[in-house]
Protein backbone atom coordinates (compact mmCIF):
# COMPACT_ATOMS: atom_id res chain seq x y z
CA UNK A 1 0.00 0.00 0.00
CA UNK A 2 1.54 3.29 -1.06
CA UNK A 3 1.40 5.96 1.62
CA UNK A 4 -0.96 8.64 0.37
CA UNK A 5 -0.65 11.23 3.11
CA UNK A 6 0.68 14.73 2.66
CA UNK A 7 3.94 13.85 4.38
CA UNK A 8 6.53 11.36 3.22
CA UNK A 9 6.48 8.38 5.59
CA UNK A 10 9.12 7.76 8.23
CA UNK A 11 9.69 4.15 9.28
CA UNK A 12 12.20 2.32 11.42
CA UNK A 13 13.75 -1.07 12.02
CA UNK A 14 14.68 -1.63 15.65
CA UNK A 15 16.68 -4.80 16.30
CA UNK A 16 18.43 -5.61 19.55
CA UNK A 17 22.17 -6.15 19.04
CA UNK A 18 22.09 -9.39 21.03
CA UNK A 19 22.70 -11.76 18.11
CA UNK A 20 23.06 -11.95 14.35
CA UNK A 21 20.11 -11.06 12.14
CA UNK A 22 18.35 -14.07 10.61
CA UNK A 23 15.97 -14.41 7.70
CA UNK A 24 13.01 -13.73 10.01
CA UNK A 25 14.52 -10.38 11.04
CA UNK A 26 15.12 -9.55 7.39
CA UNK A 27 11.36 -9.60 6.78
CA UNK A 28 10.43 -6.52 8.89
CA UNK A 29 13.66 -4.76 7.92
CA UNK A 30 12.80 -5.15 4.25
CA UNK A 31 9.11 -4.32 4.65
CA UNK A 32 10.10 -1.03 6.27
CA UNK A 33 12.90 -0.20 3.86
CA UNK A 34 10.79 -1.05 0.80
CA UNK A 35 7.82 0.94 2.10
CA UNK A 36 10.04 4.01 2.52
CA UNK A 37 11.73 3.47 -0.85
CA UNK A 38 8.44 3.13 -2.71
CA UNK A 39 6.94 6.23 -1.12
CA UNK A 40 10.04 8.44 -1.08
CA UNK A 41 10.21 8.33 2.70
CA UNK A 42 12.92 7.87 5.32
CA UNK A 43 14.16 4.73 7.05
CA UNK A 44 15.73 4.80 10.52
CA UNK A 45 17.88 2.07 12.03
CA UNK A 46 17.42 2.08 15.79
CA UNK A 47 19.49 -0.23 17.96
CA UNK A 48 17.46 -1.29 20.99
CA UNK A 49 20.53 -1.84 23.16
CA UNK A 50 19.25 -1.04 26.63
CA UNK A 51 19.91 -4.70 27.57
CA UNK A 52 23.53 -3.94 28.40
CA UNK A 53 24.26 -7.48 29.58
CA UNK A 54 23.55 -9.02 26.15
CA UNK A 55 24.08 -6.19 23.66
CA UNK A 56 27.52 -6.11 22.05
CA UNK A 57 29.40 -3.86 19.65
CA UNK A 58 30.10 -6.92 17.50
CA UNK A 59 26.41 -7.61 16.95
CA UNK A 60 25.68 -3.92 16.36
CA UNK A 61 28.32 -3.75 13.62
CA UNK A 62 27.05 -7.02 12.14
CA UNK A 63 23.51 -5.63 11.87
CA UNK A 64 24.68 -2.68 9.79
CA UNK A 65 26.82 -4.96 7.64
CA UNK A 66 24.04 -7.47 7.04
CA UNK A 67 21.53 -4.75 6.15
CA UNK A 68 24.09 -3.30 3.74
CA UNK A 69 24.46 -6.72 2.12
CA UNK A 70 20.71 -6.67 1.44
CA UNK A 71 21.08 -3.20 -0.08
CA UNK A 72 19.45 -1.39 2.85
CA UNK A 73 21.22 1.86 3.72
CA UNK A 74 19.47 3.69 6.59
CA UNK A 75 18.88 7.43 6.39
CA UNK A 76 20.01 7.60 10.00
CA UNK A 77 20.99 5.37 12.89
CA UNK A 78 20.93 5.80 16.67
CA UNK A 79 21.23 3.75 19.84
CA UNK A 80 18.78 3.73 22.71
CA UNK A 81 21.65 3.50 25.20
CA UNK A 82 22.56 7.08 24.25
CA UNK A 83 19.06 8.44 24.95
CA UNK A 84 18.37 7.44 28.55
CA UNK A 85 17.87 11.04 29.68
CA UNK A 86 15.05 11.41 27.14
CA UNK A 87 13.32 8.31 28.51
CA UNK A 88 13.77 9.58 32.06
CA UNK A 89 12.01 12.82 31.15
CA UNK A 90 9.12 10.93 29.54
CA UNK A 91 8.79 8.70 32.60
CA UNK A 92 8.60 11.73 34.86
CA UNK A 93 5.82 13.19 32.71
CA UNK A 94 3.84 9.96 33.01
CA UNK A 95 4.37 9.91 36.77
CA UNK A 96 3.20 13.50 37.02
CA UNK A 97 -0.12 12.72 35.34
CA UNK A 98 -0.67 9.57 37.38
CA UNK A 99 -0.15 7.08 34.56
CA UNK A 100 3.08 5.54 35.89
CA UNK A 101 2.92 4.12 39.40
CA UNK A 102 5.30 2.17 41.66
CA UNK A 103 4.64 -1.47 42.52
CA UNK A 104 6.62 -3.44 45.10
CA UNK A 105 5.65 -7.07 44.56
CA UNK A 106 8.50 -9.51 44.07
CA UNK A 107 8.54 -11.91 41.14
CA UNK A 108 7.68 -14.76 43.52
CA UNK A 109 4.69 -12.88 44.95
CA UNK A 110 3.38 -12.06 41.47
CA UNK A 111 3.78 -15.69 40.42
CA UNK A 112 1.79 -16.93 43.44
CA UNK A 113 -0.91 -14.37 42.75
CA UNK A 114 -1.20 -15.44 39.10
CA UNK A 115 -1.49 -19.08 40.11
CA UNK A 116 -4.26 -18.27 42.58
CA UNK A 117 -6.19 -16.38 39.92
CA UNK A 118 -5.81 -19.23 37.43
CA UNK A 119 -6.92 -21.69 40.10
CA UNK A 120 -10.12 -19.69 40.54
CA UNK A 121 -10.73 -19.60 36.80
CA UNK A 122 -9.82 -15.91 36.59
CA UNK A 123 -7.55 -14.31 33.98
CA UNK A 124 -4.04 -13.70 35.39
CA UNK A 125 -4.33 -9.91 35.12
CA UNK A 126 -2.50 -7.72 37.62
CA UNK A 127 -4.98 -6.55 40.26
CA UNK A 128 -3.47 -3.08 40.76
CA UNK A 129 -2.86 -3.76 44.42
CA UNK A 130 0.00 -1.26 44.32
CA UNK A 131 -2.45 1.58 43.66
CA UNK A 132 -4.06 0.87 47.03
CA UNK A 133 -0.87 1.18 49.04
CA UNK A 134 -0.72 3.97 51.59
CA UNK A 135 2.37 6.19 51.88
CA UNK A 136 3.23 4.34 55.07
CA UNK A 137 3.04 0.95 53.35
CA UNK A 138 5.27 2.17 50.54
CA UNK A 139 7.76 3.54 53.05
CA UNK A 140 7.75 0.20 54.88
CA UNK A 141 8.52 -1.70 51.69
CA UNK A 142 11.40 0.62 50.89
CA UNK A 143 12.68 0.40 54.46
CA UNK A 144 13.02 -3.36 54.06
CA UNK A 145 15.10 -2.81 50.92
CA UNK A 146 12.48 -3.22 48.21
CA UNK A 147 12.77 -1.04 45.14
CA UNK A 148 9.68 -0.51 43.00
CA UNK A 149 9.15 -1.45 39.43
CA UNK A 150 6.92 1.01 37.59
CA UNK A 151 3.70 0.10 35.83
CA UNK A 152 1.73 2.07 33.26
CA UNK A 153 -1.91 2.46 34.27
CA UNK A 154 -4.06 1.49 31.30
CA UNK A 155 -7.32 3.28 30.67
CA UNK A 156 -10.27 0.88 30.49
CA UNK A 157 -12.09 0.29 27.24
CA UNK A 158 -11.36 -0.80 23.70
CA UNK A 159 -8.22 0.28 21.85
CA UNK A 160 -8.76 0.36 18.10
CA UNK A 161 -6.63 1.01 15.04
CA UNK A 162 -6.79 0.43 11.31
CA UNK A 163 -3.95 -1.95 10.51
CA UNK A 164 -2.43 -1.77 7.02
CA UNK A 165 -2.14 -5.57 6.95
CA UNK A 166 -4.86 -6.88 9.25
CA UNK A 167 -7.53 -4.22 8.71
CA UNK A 168 -9.61 -2.93 11.66
CA UNK A 169 -8.14 -4.20 14.95
CA UNK A 170 -9.17 -3.88 18.55
CA UNK A 171 -7.86 -5.00 21.94
CA UNK A 172 -9.77 -4.80 25.21
CA UNK A 173 -7.49 -2.93 27.62
CA UNK A 174 -9.37 -4.45 30.55
CA UNK A 175 -7.99 -7.86 29.56
CA UNK A 176 -4.37 -6.70 29.95
CA UNK A 177 -2.18 -6.24 33.00
CA UNK A 178 -0.78 -2.78 33.51
CA UNK A 179 2.60 -3.27 31.83
CA UNK A 180 5.87 -2.82 33.66
CA UNK A 181 7.85 -0.07 31.93
CA UNK A 182 10.75 0.31 34.38
CA UNK A 183 12.48 -2.49 36.28
CA UNK A 184 13.49 -2.40 39.95
CA UNK A 185 17.03 -1.43 38.99
CA UNK A 186 15.78 1.58 37.01
CA UNK A 187 16.41 0.07 33.58
CA UNK A 188 13.77 0.30 30.89
CA UNK A 189 11.90 -2.50 29.21
CA UNK A 190 11.19 -2.28 25.48
CA UNK A 191 7.86 -0.48 25.56
CA UNK A 192 8.48 3.07 26.79
CA UNK A 193 11.76 3.77 24.92
CA UNK A 194 10.17 2.47 21.73
CA UNK A 195 7.23 4.86 22.00
CA UNK A 196 9.41 7.80 22.96
CA UNK A 197 11.80 7.19 20.07
CA UNK A 198 8.99 6.80 17.54
CA UNK A 199 7.44 10.05 18.74
CA UNK A 200 10.71 12.02 18.82
CA UNK A 201 11.97 10.81 15.44
CA UNK A 202 8.63 11.45 13.70
CA UNK A 203 7.89 7.82 12.81
CA UNK A 204 4.64 7.79 10.86
CA UNK A 205 4.32 4.04 10.24
CA UNK A 206 5.29 1.17 12.52
CA UNK A 207 5.65 -1.97 10.42
CA UNK A 208 6.46 -5.06 12.46
CA UNK A 209 5.53 -8.68 13.15
CA UNK A 210 2.13 -9.76 14.32
CA UNK A 211 3.63 -10.88 17.64
CA UNK A 212 3.48 -7.17 18.61
CA UNK A 213 -0.29 -6.76 18.19
CA UNK A 214 -1.02 -6.70 21.92
CA UNK A 215 1.94 -4.34 22.48
CA UNK A 216 0.30 -1.96 20.04
CA UNK A 217 -2.75 -1.47 22.25
CA UNK A 218 -0.49 -0.54 25.16
CA UNK A 219 1.72 1.71 23.06
CA UNK A 220 -1.24 3.60 21.57
CA UNK A 221 -2.25 4.55 25.11
CA UNK A 222 1.31 5.64 25.93
CA UNK A 223 1.50 7.79 22.79
CA UNK A 224 -1.74 9.48 23.84
CA UNK A 225 -0.60 9.92 27.46
CA UNK A 226 2.54 11.68 26.21
CA UNK A 227 0.53 13.88 23.86
CA UNK A 228 2.26 12.39 20.80
CA UNK A 229 0.65 11.53 17.44
CA UNK A 230 -0.19 7.85 17.09
CA UNK A 231 1.51 6.32 14.03
CA UNK A 232 -0.13 4.00 11.54
CA UNK A 233 0.49 0.34 12.36
CA UNK A 234 1.02 -2.67 10.12
CA UNK A 235 1.51 -6.14 11.59
CA UNK A 236 2.74 -8.66 9.04
CA UNK A 237 2.79 -12.43 9.38
CA UNK A 238 5.93 -14.10 10.65
CA UNK A 239 8.34 -16.35 8.81
CA UNK A 240 8.62 -19.90 10.06
CA UNK A 241 10.76 -22.82 8.96
CA UNK A 242 9.30 -25.15 6.32
CA UNK A 243 8.09 -27.40 9.16
CA UNK A 244 6.30 -24.49 10.84
CA UNK A 245 8.81 -23.80 13.63
CA UNK A 246 9.56 -20.24 14.63
CA UNK A 247 12.86 -18.73 13.58
CA UNK A 248 15.39 -17.64 16.17
CA UNK A 249 18.93 -16.34 16.42
CA UNK A 250 20.03 -19.84 17.39
CA UNK A 251 19.47 -21.04 13.80
CA UNK A 252 22.87 -19.91 12.62
CA UNK A 253 22.57 -21.34 9.12
CA UNK A 254 19.56 -19.07 8.54
CA UNK A 255 21.37 -15.98 9.78
CA UNK A 256 21.98 -13.42 7.07
CA UNK A 257 25.70 -13.87 7.39
CA UNK A 258 25.27 -17.64 7.27
CA UNK A 259 23.26 -17.35 4.06
CA UNK A 260 25.82 -14.93 2.68
CA UNK A 261 28.68 -17.31 3.51
CA UNK A 262 26.75 -20.13 1.82
CA UNK A 263 26.83 -18.16 -1.42
CA UNK A 264 23.25 -16.94 -1.68
CA UNK A 265 22.52 -13.72 -3.54
CA UNK A 266 21.08 -10.87 -1.44
CA UNK A 267 18.23 -10.30 -3.89
CA UNK A 268 17.22 -13.97 -3.71
CA UNK A 269 17.13 -13.80 0.09
CA UNK A 270 15.28 -10.47 0.02
CA UNK A 271 12.67 -11.63 -2.50
CA UNK A 272 11.92 -14.84 -0.63
CA UNK A 273 11.85 -13.03 2.73
CA UNK A 274 9.07 -10.62 1.72
CA UNK A 275 7.20 -12.27 -1.16
CA UNK A 276 6.67 -15.51 0.76
CA UNK A 277 3.23 -15.36 2.31
CA UNK A 278 1.93 -12.60 0.07
CA UNK A 279 -0.37 -12.45 -2.93
CA UNK A 280 2.61 -11.81 -5.19
CA UNK A 281 4.35 -14.90 -6.53
CA UNK A 282 7.94 -15.37 -5.40
CA UNK A 283 10.18 -14.37 -8.27
CA UNK A 284 13.72 -13.19 -8.90
CA UNK A 285 14.32 -9.45 -8.75
CA UNK A 286 17.25 -7.36 -9.90
CA UNK A 287 17.26 -4.80 -7.08
CA UNK A 288 15.28 -3.36 -4.17
CA UNK A 289 13.44 -0.89 -6.40
CA UNK A 290 11.94 -3.76 -8.38
CA UNK A 291 11.10 -5.60 -5.17
CA UNK A 292 9.48 -2.47 -3.70
CA UNK A 293 7.16 -2.29 -6.70
CA UNK A 294 5.89 -5.81 -5.90
CA UNK A 295 5.25 -5.38 -2.17
CA UNK A 296 1.81 -4.28 -1.00
CA UNK A 297 1.15 -4.60 2.72
CA UNK A 298 -2.57 -4.93 2.08
CA UNK A 299 -1.88 -8.17 0.19
CA UNK A 300 0.24 -9.85 2.85
CA UNK A 301 -1.40 -13.06 4.05
CA UNK A 302 -2.60 -13.54 7.61
CA UNK A 303 -1.30 -17.14 7.59
CA UNK A 304 2.29 -17.89 8.67
CA UNK A 305 4.80 -17.56 5.86
CA UNK A 306 6.95 -20.68 5.55
CA UNK A 307 10.55 -20.17 4.55
CA UNK A 308 11.72 -23.15 2.49
CA UNK A 309 15.48 -23.39 2.06
CA UNK A 310 15.03 -25.60 -1.00
CA UNK A 311 12.95 -22.86 -2.61
CA UNK A 312 15.81 -20.48 -1.89
CA UNK A 313 18.16 -22.67 -3.95
CA UNK A 314 15.86 -22.49 -6.96
CA UNK A 315 15.27 -18.78 -6.61
CA UNK A 316 18.97 -18.11 -6.13
CA UNK A 317 19.75 -19.99 -9.34
CA UNK A 318 17.26 -17.84 -11.24
CA UNK A 319 18.85 -14.69 -9.85
CA UNK A 320 22.34 -15.91 -10.76
CA UNK A 321 21.24 -16.74 -14.30
CA UNK A 322 20.22 -13.13 -14.76
CA UNK A 323 23.44 -11.55 -13.47
CA UNK A 324 25.63 -9.67 -15.91
CA UNK A 325 29.38 -10.02 -15.85
CA UNK A 326 29.93 -6.67 -14.12
CA UNK A 327 27.97 -7.89 -11.10
CA UNK A 328 30.25 -10.89 -10.59
CA UNK A 329 33.63 -9.78 -11.95
CA UNK A 330 35.26 -9.32 -8.55
CA UNK A 331 33.94 -12.63 -7.26
CA UNK A 332 35.17 -14.48 -10.36
CA UNK A 333 38.60 -12.93 -9.88
CA UNK A 334 38.59 -14.15 -6.28
CA UNK A 335 37.80 -17.64 -7.58
CA UNK A 336 40.88 -17.48 -9.77
CA UNK A 337 39.14 -17.03 -13.12
CA UNK A 338 41.56 -15.42 -15.57
CA UNK A 339 40.45 -11.86 -16.31
CA UNK A 340 41.03 -12.04 -20.06
CA UNK A 341 38.55 -14.90 -20.39
CA UNK A 342 36.30 -14.21 -17.41
CA UNK A 343 33.43 -12.50 -19.23
CA UNK A 344 33.18 -15.14 -21.95
CA UNK A 345 33.45 -17.86 -19.32
CA UNK A 346 30.66 -16.31 -17.23
CA UNK A 347 28.25 -16.09 -20.14
CA UNK A 348 28.90 -19.75 -20.96
CA UNK A 349 28.51 -21.25 -17.48
CA UNK A 350 26.05 -19.04 -15.57
CA UNK A 351 22.95 -20.94 -16.72
CA UNK A 352 24.36 -24.05 -14.99
CA UNK A 353 24.98 -22.41 -11.61
CA UNK A 354 22.99 -22.29 -8.40
CA UNK A 355 25.52 -20.00 -6.74
CA UNK A 356 28.19 -17.78 -8.26
CA UNK A 357 30.79 -19.77 -6.32
CA UNK A 358 29.80 -22.87 -8.32
CA UNK A 359 31.64 -21.26 -11.25
CA UNK A 360 34.87 -22.48 -9.67
CA UNK A 361 33.91 -26.06 -10.56
CA UNK A 362 33.55 -25.17 -14.23
CA UNK A 363 36.75 -23.13 -14.24
CA UNK A 364 38.53 -26.30 -13.09
CA UNK A 365 36.98 -28.08 -16.10
CA UNK A 366 38.36 -25.35 -18.37
CA UNK A 367 41.82 -25.13 -16.84
CA UNK A 368 42.22 -28.72 -15.76
CA UNK A 369 43.51 -31.06 -14.82
CA UNK A 370 40.55 -33.18 -15.92
CA UNK A 371 40.68 -36.95 -16.05
CA UNK A 372 38.72 -37.84 -19.19
CA UNK A 373 36.20 -40.64 -19.26
CA UNK A 374 36.95 -42.66 -22.38
CA UNK A 375 34.36 -45.14 -23.55
CA UNK A 376 34.61 -48.20 -25.77
CA UNK A 377 34.43 -46.37 -29.09
CA UNK A 378 38.06 -45.47 -29.83
CA UNK A 379 37.29 -44.68 -33.46
CA UNK A 380 35.08 -41.84 -32.31
CA UNK A 381 37.93 -40.18 -30.39
CA UNK A 382 40.45 -40.73 -33.17
CA UNK A 383 38.14 -39.05 -35.64
CA UNK A 384 37.46 -36.23 -33.15
CA UNK A 385 41.18 -35.62 -32.70
CA UNK A 386 41.65 -35.40 -36.46
CA UNK A 387 38.68 -33.04 -36.72
CA UNK A 388 40.09 -30.48 -34.29
CA UNK A 389 40.87 -27.40 -36.39
CA UNK A 390 43.68 -25.00 -35.78
CA UNK A 391 43.00 -22.14 -33.37
CA UNK A 392 41.55 -19.57 -32.92
CA UNK A 393 38.32 -21.31 -31.95
CA UNK A 394 34.87 -19.80 -31.64
CA UNK A 395 31.26 -20.87 -31.03
CA UNK A 396 31.14 -22.71 -34.40
CA UNK A 397 34.07 -25.03 -33.64
CA UNK A 398 32.03 -27.58 -31.69
CA UNK A 399 29.54 -27.94 -34.51
CA UNK A 400 32.32 -28.46 -37.07
CA UNK A 401 33.94 -31.16 -34.94
CA UNK A 402 30.72 -33.05 -34.21
CA UNK A 403 29.62 -32.92 -37.85
CA UNK A 404 32.94 -34.41 -38.91
CA UNK A 405 32.61 -37.21 -36.35
CA UNK A 406 29.00 -37.92 -37.32
CA UNK A 407 29.87 -38.08 -41.02
CA UNK A 408 32.76 -40.48 -40.34
CA UNK A 409 31.08 -42.77 -37.79
CA UNK A 410 27.36 -42.44 -38.40
CA UNK A 411 26.83 -41.72 -34.69
CA UNK A 412 24.27 -39.12 -33.68
CA UNK A 413 22.35 -37.81 -30.70
CA UNK A 414 23.36 -39.05 -27.27
CA UNK A 415 25.65 -41.74 -28.75
CA UNK A 416 27.68 -38.95 -30.35
CA UNK A 417 27.56 -36.12 -27.86
CA UNK A 418 27.81 -37.89 -24.47
CA UNK A 419 31.13 -39.72 -25.12
CA UNK A 420 32.68 -36.48 -26.35
CA UNK A 421 31.42 -34.54 -23.30
CA UNK A 422 32.75 -37.24 -20.95
CA UNK A 423 36.14 -37.12 -22.63
CA UNK A 424 36.41 -33.34 -22.76
CA UNK A 425 35.01 -32.51 -19.31
CA UNK A 426 34.99 -35.75 -17.33
CA UNK A 427 31.29 -35.13 -16.63
CA UNK A 428 28.02 -36.20 -18.20
CA UNK A 429 26.40 -32.78 -17.85
CA UNK A 430 27.30 -29.13 -18.04
CA UNK A 431 27.29 -25.96 -20.13
CA UNK A 432 26.90 -26.00 -23.89
CA UNK A 433 30.17 -27.25 -25.34
CA UNK A 434 29.88 -24.78 -28.18
CA UNK A 435 30.82 -22.12 -25.63
CA UNK A 436 32.97 -24.24 -23.35
CA UNK A 437 35.24 -25.83 -25.98
CA UNK A 438 36.97 -22.58 -27.08
CA UNK A 439 37.78 -21.91 -23.42
CA UNK A 440 39.27 -25.37 -22.96
CA UNK A 441 41.47 -24.80 -26.01
CA UNK A 442 43.03 -27.13 -28.55
CA UNK A 443 45.95 -28.44 -26.49
CA UNK A 444 43.81 -29.62 -23.57
CA UNK A 445 41.05 -30.89 -25.85
CA UNK A 446 43.52 -32.95 -27.86
CA UNK A 447 45.10 -34.45 -24.74
CA UNK A 448 41.76 -35.35 -23.20
CA UNK A 449 40.58 -36.98 -26.42
CA UNK A 450 43.71 -39.14 -26.17
CA UNK A 451 42.65 -40.18 -22.67
CA UNK A 452 45.31 -38.09 -20.96
CA UNK A 453 44.70 -36.09 -17.81
CA UNK A 454 45.00 -32.45 -18.82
Amino acid sequence: MLYEGRMAPVVRFAPSPTGFLHIGNARPALFNALFARRAGGRFWLRLDDTDTARSTAEFAAAIEEDLGWLGIVPDGMFRQSERLAIYDAAAERLKAVGRLYPAYETAQELDRRRKRQLGRGLPPVYDRAALKLSPEERAAFEAEGRRPHWRFRLDPGTVTWDDLVRGPCHVEADSLSDPVLIREDGSYLYTLPSVVDDAETGVTHVIRGEDHVTNTAVQIQIFSALGAPVPVFAHHNLLTTASGEGLSKRLGHLSLRGLRAAGYEPMAVAALAVLTGSAEAVRPVSDLDELASLVDLAHVSRAPAKFDEHELDGLNARVVHGLGYAAVAERLAALGVASERAEAFWEVVKANLTRVSDAADWWRVVEGPVTPVIGETPDLFAVAREALPAEPWDATTWKRVTEAVRNATGLKGKALFLPLRLALTGLDHGPDLAGLLPLIGRARALARLKGETA
